[in-house]
């Protein structure tokens, strides 16, 4: 029942970063973890190219999945992999999404989530001006899948403002939740502990917080702090800046005794969100 997020300072090299984040999740599954969360971007950080690279890969001419697939598979870790900007399945040329995969021990894909919500946003840092949307379609659905840990709901970054996306993960049987992000500097330090720990606590989930923290191309700066949180909002594990593996254990009892202790779920008023129906795993 061991869970890892994986804390990387991505650049533009894609092997550099492919090789950072092999060496991290060795530490995790050394570590005894059997699913490790990746952060956003995590094979490459401020390129312009990234939707091109997207499309390679969904053609099968990239190097980022066949090493998702090859190191789940020697390491027999479930990964989740922060996020590619891939096209939608069976349209390599499409426009491309925020796409987090979910790859199980076998490096077999089990889950796709594409980023209901794009950072199209003005920040008061050096970059200033963030617009996903330039590059990115929205996704469309909502996903959940069984793992070995628990079942797994997929979030990515910028979602965490929104917890009527979370509610429909708790819905869906979540009890995990990840949230791969490279959250900026500025928004981190004013938001991010703050919206985890709600996100944990409202759902009553472990929260797998994993994501981006240094300095990259551009001048753009990432906030860190990953963490994984409990179904009672407490910080299990935190990283402030650079790269880490960290792993805690997950206690299914505990979780399922807070959900009974104080439900929740059952106490609702209002009427489910209005989000697309959740997707169990392919």
């Amino acid at each position: 029942m061991s869970l890892a997020v994986i804390q990387l300072v991505s650049q533009a090299d894609v092997a550099a970063n492919l090789a950072r984040a092999r060496l991290l999740l060795e530490q995790a599954a050394a570590q005894g973890a059997r699913l490790a969360v990746l952060p956003e971007n995590f094979a490459a950080m401020g390129r312009p190219d990234l939707p091109a690279l997207g499309r390679a890969e969904a053609r099968g001419e990239g190097p980022i999945l066949p090493w998702l697939s090859q190191s789940a598979r020697e390491l027999g870790l479930w990964i989740v992999a922060g996020t590619l900007p891939l096209p939608p399945d069976g349209d390599p040329e499409g426009r491309p999404r925020a796409c987090s995969l979910l790859v199980d021990d076998q490096g077999a894909r089990v889950a796709r989530y594409d980023k209901l919500h794009l950072f199209d946003v003005d920040v008061a840092d050096a970059r200033g001006r963030y617009r996903e949307s330039d590059d990115y379609a929205f996704g469309g659905q909502v996903v959940v899948a069984d793992t070995p840990v628990g079942r797994l709901g997929l979030t990515v970054c910028y979602d965490l403002r929104f917890p009527e996306l979370y509610t429909a993960l708790r819905l869906a049987g979540a009890q995990l939740i990840s949230a791969p992000s490279a959250f900026t500097r500025v928004t981190g330090e004013a938001h991010w502990q703050t919206l985890i720990r709600a996100r944990a606590i409202e759902t009553q989930c472990y929260l797998l917080a994993a994501g981006q923290g240094g300095s990259h191309p551009g001048g753009r700066e990432t906030h860190g702090h990953s963490a994984i949180v409990d179904p009672w909002g407490r910080l299990l594990c935190e990283q402030a800046q650079g790269e880490a593996a960290l792993v805690v254990v997950r206690d299914p009892a505990e979780q399922e005794a807070i959900r009974q202790r104080m439900p929740v779920l059952a106490h609702r008023r209002f009427c489910p969100p209005c989000l697309p129906g959740a997707a169990a795993s392919e």
